[in-house]
């Protein structure tokens, strides 16, 4: 069945995004943060092409997420570590292990492993302290990873982390080193180490001016399910928050709220189509959303439209997070590779 919704998902873009922060990483191996069904597009889709393209390192939140890529035979790391509920004879992926209680569950197994230290996020991760007195010794440690807390900014906390990180060279035994994500990779080869793990940047996201090469990846395309004729002076959606001001042709589309399509659209966002911009007009609902569409006749029932959704300018306008844009596409869409 063919659903009413669909994200155009670009390939060539994908890959471009993935080989541009590649070269920004210089001399280290370019990763790729593939949680949250790969930012929403579908976590599969994204690590096949990637794989392709050259990358061999992945990064998932939970083993959930870890196992649904188990078949495809690639090197995933579990970001959240090791809960005692979670399979630690599991060999489709390894942890990366953030507290001392994940040591200890995970050191018997002699199996390789990833450690998180925190140097200042204060989220997940065993501190300096801890690896100093010996809390990772025996361990098989595979990648001594960091996470930066400000990198699409330019403060001194950036370059703390920076010292407080490379302090630990040589110290747990780790095979690598990683510290820079998609913005700290955007910071200079410094921040890159011995491995990076964009994963905003690679679908579509910029945050810095070495970004300026990131290319769209993720574009929401919604059917019209009605084309119809508002008269001068009657309203559209709830709450009546838009009245016509002469008579308008209106396309009612297969989108809302449920879709990640939020609330905040309203009034403000647009659609496309033959290269004209469509307003968005009243309220955008759980299910349906109106665009004025008097500028195109030709627009009928069935017909799709493209929602404006590059990452950066839709920000700003929605005062939603890039990350959110992409991670908010909820499961009703259509994921087409093109």
């Amino acid at each position: 069945m063919t659903a009413p919704l669909r994200l155009r998902l670009d390939s060539a873009a994908l890959v471009s995004n993935w080989r541009h922060l590649a070269k920004l990483s210089g001399t280290a191996a370019c990763g790729a943060a593939i949680k949250a069904n790969g930012y929403g597009l579908g976590s599969r889709g994204v690590a096949t092409r990637l794989a392709e393209a050259g990358c061999r390192d992945f990064f998932v939140a939970t083993w959930a997420e870890a196992e649904a890529l188990a078949d495809l035979g690639l090197a995933v790391s579990v970001l959240h570590g090791l809960r005692a509920e979670d399979p630690i004879d599991a060999d489709y992926a390894r942890p990366v292990l953030s507290s001392a209680e994940q040591v200890a569950r995970w050191k018997p197994s002699g199996r390789p492993c990833d450690v998180m230290v925190d140097t200042g996020m204060n989220r997940l991760g065993v501190s300096a302290e801890e690896v100093g007195a010996g809390l990772l010794d025996g361990l098989a440690i595979e990648t001594l990873m960091s996470h930066l807390v400000s990198a699409d900014e330019d403060v001194p906390l950036n370059a703390r982390q920076l010292a407080a990180f490379g302090a630990l060279k040589g110290k747990a035994g780790a095979k690598r080193m990683s510290l820079a994500n998609s913005a700290g990779i955007a910071l200079g080869t410094d921040y890159a180490f011995d491995l990076t793990r964009p994963g905003i940047a690679l679908y579509g996201g910029r945050q810095r001016a070495a970004h300026d090469a990131i290319r769209q990846v993720v574009t929401p395309e919604a059917q019209i399910l009605q084309r119809r004729l508002v008269r001068a002076g009657d309203s559209v959606g709830y709450n009546a928050t838009w009245t016509a001001p002469a008579d308008t042709e209106v396309a009612i589309l297969n989108l809302g709220y449920a879709d990640g399509y939020l609330r905040c659209f309203s009034g403000k966002g647009s659609a496309h189509a033959e290269g004209v911009t469509l307003p968005l007009i009243g309220r955008v609902s759980m299910d349906l959303t109106a665009v004025d569409v008097t500028a195109l006749p030709g627009l009928r029932e069935g017909d799709w439209l493209a929602m404006a959704y590059a990452l950066p300018e839709t920000a700003a306008l929605s005062g939603l997070s890039q990350y959110e844009l992409l991670t908010g596409l909820g499961p009703r869409y259509d994921r087409r590779w093109g």
